[in-house]
């Protein structure tokens, strides 16, 4: 079987690709951030491809232009700001209505995607994300008798990380952490100026490869990743418990998916500080561990991904 792997989004399709079954050849086609390549060029790239399956990551351009070169059988797979931002918005909402209803399946990433994505198209389900264990694995940490080390890794965006409540949460417990926050994210100058204004003191951390992020999770205490909208767990969550780190985000208890996790709806100043201080205890980081090989084993995803390919070649051939 010969898979189309059309864009990508948090290495999830280089992720998937390690560890489909042999049977499996992946032909990847990837954007640049070129004018060009982001149109005319990636759209000659997906005219040209041949595959007996079509999967697009993000339901934005490429998607489209998949759907209307006629490339089937086709999946959709939402990770999130494609659905939750861009249904809104008057022409990437056209855009994304149009690949949700023509997709013949869609993957939602996160459980908070599947309510809209069923207004569209039936043929739809959450698969969790998968975690690369080649690339985040635990190592011990060094033993530590001074403060606390905090690394804030989900990006300077007060609105979707709610990088703003994170430090108004680490305030309350200045003298018992050390941070550290990699510089990234459209809100850096105002997480600075917060940061000075509550007296924290900050250890800048510049951006890296995807790999190198391991480096970052292992040399931390506890991470932290999105505490803003959305309610789910996100990549960089994920693969700092994979790193055999205490992790917090702001995962919601209105999701079934997640009643088994440990630290539920962490989403205010005051719960990011208790959740800090709570995540010394080593059975929250056992319990999130337990999470992790359970829901997003790469070789389980990988293999249900794979019976999704096989499902749809099979129905397609019904039709035929």
């Amino acid at each position: 079987m010969k898979v189309v792997m059309i864009n990508d989004c948090a290495f999830i399709g280089d992720t998937l690709e390690k560890y489909f079954p042999e049977d499996i050849a992946v032909h990847k086609i990837r954007r640049t951030r070129g004018l060009f390549a982001k149109t005319f060029g990636i759209g000659w790239q997906i005219l040209r491809a041949k595959g007996n399956i079509y999967h697009a990551h993000y339901l934005l351009q490429d998607c489209y232009i998949a759907s209307k070169l006629k490339k089937h059988p086709l999946i959709g797979h939402a990770h999130g700001t494609d659905i939750r931002e861009n249904t809104k918005r008057f022409i990437l909402g056209r855009i994304v209505r149009h690949n949700l209803k023509n997709c013949d399946m869609v993957i939602a990433a996160t459980p908070n995607l599947l309510e809209t994505i069923l207004k569209y198209n039936k043929n739809a389900q959450y698969i969790p994300n998968p975690v690369d264990t080649t690339l985040f694995y635990p190592l011990e940490p060094t033993e530590n008798l001074g403060k606390l080390k905090v690394l804030i890794a989900g990006g300077n965006d007060w609105r979707v990380k709610g990088t703003d409540k994170i430090l108004l949460g680490l305030k309350s417990i200045i003298e018992e952490v050390d941070v550290s926050i990699i510089k990234y994210g459209i809100d850096v100058e105002k997480t600075w100026t917060l940061s000075k204004s509550l007296g924290l003191t900050l250890t800048v951390l510049p951006r890296v490869t995807h790999a190198k992020m391991s480096e970052y999770y292992r040399n931390a205490d506890v991470v932290i990743g999105s505490i803003g909208i959305g309610g789910t767990l996100g990549m960089v969550a994920l693969e700092a418990i994979a790193c055999g780190r205490p992790t917090i985000a702001h995962v919601s208890s209105q999701f079934p998916e997640y009643k088994e996790f440990p630290l539920l709806d962490v989403f205010t100043p005051e719960r990011i500080a208790e959740a800090i201080l709570h995540s010394k205890d080593r059975s929250i980081l056992e319990k999130e561990t337990i999470y992790l090989k359970s829901y997003h084993s790469p070789s389980i995803i990988a293999k249900r991904v794979a019976g999704l390919y096989e499902n749809l070649l099979e129905a397609e051939h019904q039709r035929v």
